[in-house]
C-alpha cells in the first residue's frame, strides 16, 4: 500500500512531480550514454496483475487463454523497443508485516460477500467497480513469464526492496509499478504500471528530486517523512498525534491540498525547520515521541535503505566497524554511474548512490545462453562460484538440478540477513529484544538442516520455479490469499480444507520422518484465508504419512539425483501426496495434457461427496472443448447467466492446480508445469457453460459440441475418473439420484462431507472430526460445516 496519503497528494497537491514520459524514448538515450547495454526495466509484477487481466470475464475461474496473450503482448511491446523486463513477485510475508497482510485478507472477505450477493440476487457478473482478481493469477503469471523467456524472480523477503536493490545495482532506466514506496527508495526513476499506454510505451513518470523540492526536504529524508506518515511497517495511528501538532502549528495551510495533504505538508515542514536544525546534536528519539515504538520506527526507516546507503537520521556506527552483510556486498571494482531521476524537462541527473563500493544483493540477471564469459561472484553461504552477469546480453550455465526446465543456478549475493550492531553499539539503552524487534525477520530458524536441499530450494524459489516448497522448509509458514467462495454456502467446503490432506503428505515428505498423531514433531503454520476464519491465529497443521510403493524416497533422492527410474519414484509420490497410488496405471495411460487435470479430477470427487455427474461432465467436456477453440473464440463466448455454484467450482478446481505446483515441486518435477497451466486444461468461461447445460440435462454429445473425435476420450476419461473413485467406496451419481440413501459413500445429503486419508483411519469423517489442522482456542470456525 505504500505511504498513506502520498499518492493522492502527489496526485492533487504536487502534479508537477508527475511527468509524461516516452519509454521508447528514454531507452534511446540510455542506449546512447551506456553503450553495449541493453535498457531494462524492473518490473514489480504484483502491483501489475490487475492491469494485465484486462479479460471481461473474471468471476468464472479466469480467461486464462486471454490472460496469456495480454502476457504476450505485453512482452513483445517492450521487446520490439529494445528494453529488457525483470520481474519480481512477492515470495512471502514477513512477519512484521502479517498484521497489514491479514487486515487485507478481511477486508477482501467482504467484497467477495458482496460479490456473491451481486451474482445470486442479479444472475450475471458484477461491473468493474467491484473486480476480484482470479485465484492463483499471481502464482501462474510467473510461470506463464517463464514460457514467455522472461527472466522473473521471486522475493525473499519484501518484493519493492529487491525491486528498488536490483534497479538501483544493475543501471536501470526504471521500475515499473504502482506503489508510493518507490518514491521513498534512493534508486532509479519509477514508472507508473496504470498510466502506461503500450501501444506508445507512454506512462507518467514521478520524480522524487520534484517531490524533495515541493516539501522542502532532502531524498534522505524521505524514509523518515515515510514513518512519520504511516506504512506497512509504522502503522498510521503511531505517530497520529504527533502529526495532528504538526498542522496546529503549521502556518501555510492550503486550501486545495485537503486535511492529509495539508498533514503531508505540515510534517515535512516540521522536519526541514525543527529537525534540521537540531539533527547532528540530538538523537533522533530525543526530538521524537518515539516512546515504546523506537524499534518500530528505526526498523522502518532503515527498511528503506538500500546496500551501501545510509541515514543521516540514524546513528551510524565507528568507522572500521563492518557488519556481515557490508562484507557480503563489497565490491571495489564497481564504478558505475548511476542515474537516479532523468528529467525530460530538466536535463538534470541526480546520482542515487555515490558510494562506490555497493552492491545489490538480490538474483543477478540471466539469460539462457552464454555469449561471453561472466564475472564470478563466491556465494558466502555455498563457497561455490556462481555466475554473475555484467552485462545484460551474457547467460549462465545450465543447473544440473532434476527439473528439466531449469536452466538457472541460485544466484549469489542472495543473504536475507539483516544486521543491525550499529544500534547495539551506539545506542546501548536498546535492549536485544528490540533489536531483533527491528530486524526484516527473513531469517528464522529453519524446518530442515541439510544446507544442500535448502540451496536447491531457495534457487527454484529464487527463480519463480517451485512455489510453498522454501516457506516449508526455511520457516514452517505458509499462506493462501481469498477465493472467491460463497460463505453462505454449506454444500461447498473450502479449497482451504479440501487440499489440506495433500499439503500435509508434502509436509511429511519435506520434513522428515514422524508418526501420526505424534505430539512431538514438525507443525506448519498455515495462514489460509476461509469463511469464518478470523485470521488471528494460523492454523497448526501437522504432517500425514503418506505410503509409497518401495517406501518414501528421501529429498536428495527427488531432487538430486540423475538416474532414470527415480524419475518413476517421483511420479509415484507426486500420487501418494493425493492418495491416488492404486490409480498410477490408469493415470499414465491418459494423454498430456490431461493426465494432471484427470488426477485432480479424482481427488476432488473422492474428497468431497457433494459434487456430482453433472460437475464432472462439465469439468472433462470443458477441457476436451478447450483444445479445439481459438483465443478469440474464447473471448467472444457468452454465458446466458451466472451460477454461484459454478463460480465456486472454477476457482476450486484452479486452486487445486496451484495445489499441484507446490506438489510437483516438491517431489521433484515428475510432470513438466505444462501439464497444469490453466490455460492448457482450464477456462472459466467455457467451464460456466458446459456447467449450465449439464444442470440442464444436455446431453454428451451436446457438451462435447457434435464433435465425435472427443467422445471417445471423454468416456475414457470419465471411465478412469470413476473406476478410480470406486476404488475408494464413492459412487459418482447425478443430482436426480440425491434422494437415493445410498448415495456417495454414507448418503449425505446438502453437507459439505469429505475426508482426509482412507489409508490411516480417516474415511468417511468430516473435517470437524480430524485433529490434524485448525486451532484448539477457536473452534467456532468449523461452524460452517
Amino acid at each position: 500500500m505504500g505511504v498513506r496519503g502520498l499518492q493522492g497528494f502527489v496526485g492533487s497537491t504536487c502534479p508537477h512531480i508527475c511527468t509524461i514520459v516516452n519509454i521508447h524514448e528514454l531507452a534511446e538515450r540510455h542506449r546512447n550514454k551506456y553503450p553495449g547495454c541493453t535498457p531494462t526495466i524492473v518490473v514489480d509484477a504484483m502491483c501489475c496483475l490487475r492491469y494485465w487481466y484486462t479479460a471481461e470475464s473474471w468471476v468464472c475461474g479466469g480467461q486464462w487463454r486471454e490472460y496469456y496473450c495480454a502476457l504476450r503482448n505485453f512482452v513483445a511491446a517492450f521487446t520490439s523497443a529494445g528494453i529488457k523486463l525483470i520481474f519480481f513477485f512477492d515470495g512471502m510475508v514477513e512477519p512484521g508485516k502479517r498484521d497489514e497482510w491479514v487486515k487485507r485478507r478481511l477486508k477482501n472477505n467482504r467484497e467477495i460477500s458482496k460479490i456473491f450477493h451481486y451474482i445470486k440476487s442479479k444472475r450475471d457478473q458484477p461491473g468493474r467497480n467491484m473486480f476480484f482478481i482470479p485465484s492463483g493469477l499471481a502464482i501462474f503469471t510467473r510461470f506463464a513469464l517463464k514460457t514467455l523467456g522472461q527472466e522473473t524472480f521471486c522475493s525473499l523477503q519484501e518484493a519493492d526492496y529487491e525491486v528498488a536493490s536490483y534497479g538501483l545495482e544493475h543501471n536501470c532506466l526504471g521500475i515499473l509499478g504502482e506503489d508510493t514506496d518507490y518514491l521513498i527508495y534512493d534508486t532509479c526513476p519509477y514508472f507508473s504500471i496504470g498510466d502506461l499506454c503500450l501501444e506508445s510505451l507512454q506512462t507518467i513518470m514521478l520524480c522524487r528530486e520534484k517531490l524533495c523540492e515541493s516539501l522542502g526536504l532532502r531524498v534522505a529524508d524521505l524514509p523518515l517523512l515515510a514513518c512519520l506518515l504511516g506504512n506497512d511497517i509504522t502503522p498510521e495511528s503511531m505517530f497520529e498525534s504527533f502529526r495532528y501538532k504538526c498542522l496546529s502549528s503549521y502556518a501555510s495551510v492550503k486550501e486545495n491540498a485537503g486535511k492529509k495533504g495539508n498533514i503531508i505538508l505540515a510534517v515535512s515542514d516540521y522536519i526541514s525547520k525543527v529537525l534540521h536544525l537540531y539533527q547532528g546534536e540530538k538523537k533522533i528519539e530525543e526530538m521524537l515521541p518515539l516512546g515504546p515504538n523506537k524499534a518500530l520506527f528505526y526498523k522502518g526507516v532503515t527498511s528503506y535503505l538500500l546496500p551501501g546507503q545510509k541515514s543521516p537520521w540514524l546513528v551510524q556506527k565507528p568507522k572500521g566497524m563492518i557488519t556481515d552483510k557490508q562484507m557480503v556486498s563489497l565490491n571495489p571494482e564497481s564504478k558505475q554511474e548511476v542515474p537516479m531521476c532523468i528529467d525530460p524537462e530538466f536535463k538534470q541527473e541526480v546520482p542515487v548512490c555515490t558510494n562506490p563500493e555497493s552492491m545489490q544483493e538480490v538474483p543477478m540477471c540471466m539469460d539462457p545462453e552464454p555469449n561471453q564469459e561472466a564475472s564470478m561472484c563466491t556465494d558466502p553461504e555455498s563457497k561455490q562460484e556462481v555466475p554473475m552477469c555484467t552485462d545484460s546480453e551474457s547467460k549462465p550455465e545450465v543447473s544440473q538440478y532434476t527439473n528439466p526446465e531449469s536452466k538457472q543456478k541460485l544466484p549469489s549475493g542472495i543473504d536475507t540477513e539483516f544486521n543491525l550492531e550499529a544500534l547495539m553499539c551506539t545506542h546501548p539503552e536498546f535492549k536485544q529484544e528490540d533489536v531483533m524487534d527491528m530486524e526484516p525477520e527473513i531469517k528464522q530458524v529453519t524446518m530442515v538442516s541439510e544446507s544442500e536441499i535448502l540451496k536447491v530450494a531457495r534457487m527454484h524459489h529464487v527463480h519463480s520455479e517451485s512455489y510453498l516448497v522454501y516457506n516449508i522448509l526455511s520457516s514452517g509458514e505458509i499462506e493462501c490469499s481469498n477465493t472467491l467462495e460463497d460463505e453462505l454456502d454449506q454444500a461447498l467446503p473450502s479449497q482451504a480444507f479440501i487440499y489440506r490432506p495433500v499439503r500435509q503428505r508434502v509436509y511429511a515428505l519435506l520434513l522428515g520422518d514422524w508418526k501420526d498423531g505424534a505430539s512431538t514433531g514438525p507443525v506448519v503454520k498455515e495462514w489460509f484465508v476461509y469463511p469464518g476464519n478470523s485470521l488471528k491465529h494460523p492454523d497448526l497443521v501437522r504432517p500425514l504419512q503418506m505410503t509409497v510403493q518401495g517406501g518414501t524416497p528421501s529429498l536428495e533422492v527427488l531432487w538430486l539425483s540423475q538416474e532414470p527410474a527415480v524419475q518413476a519414484q517421483r511420479l509415484d509420490t507426486l500420487l501418494a501426496c493425493f492418495n491416488l497410488s492404486s490409480s498410477r496405471e490408469e493415470l499414465q495411460a491418459v494423454e498430456s495434457p490431461l493426465r494432471a487435470l484427470c488426477c485432480l479430477l479424482i481427488y476432488l470427487f473422492v474428497q468431497v461427496d457433494t459434487l456430482s455427474l453433472e460437475d464432472l461432465h462439465a469439468f472433462i467436456a470443458q477441457a476436451l472443448c478447450l483444445q479445439g477453440k481459438s483465443t478469440s473464440q474464447l473471448v467472444h463466448l457468452q454465458l446466458d447467466y451466472i451460477n454461484s455454484r459454478a463460480v465456486q467450482l472454477g476457482s476450486l478446481l484452479v486452486r487445486g492446480l496451484t495445489t499441484l505446483v507446490l506438489v510437483n515441486s516438491a517431489c521433484g518435477f515428475p510432470w513438466t508445469t505444462s501439464e497444469f497451466m490453466p490455460w492448457n486444461v482450464f477456462d472459466g468461461k467455457l467451464f460456466h457453460q458446459k456447467y449450465l447445460q449439464s444442470e440442464k440435462g444436455y446431453a454428451v454429445e451436446v457438451l462435447l459440441e457434435q464433435n465425435r473425435s472427443w467422445l471417445t476420450k471423454f468416456h475414457n476419461l470419465k471411465a478412469v475418473v470413476c473406476k478410480a473413485c470406486s476404488k475408494e467406496n464413492r459412487r459418482i451419481v447425478g443430482r436426480t439420484h440425491w434422494d437415493s440413501p445410498y448415495t456417495g459413500r454414507q448418503g449425505r445429503q446438502g453437507y459439505s462431507s469429505y475426508r482426509t486419508d482412507s489409508t490411516h483411519g480417516h474415511s468417511g469423517q468430516s473435517w470437524r472430526n480430524q485433529g490434524s489442522g485448525g486451532r484448539q482456542h477457536e473452534r467456532n470456525h468449523w461452524r460452517r460445516y
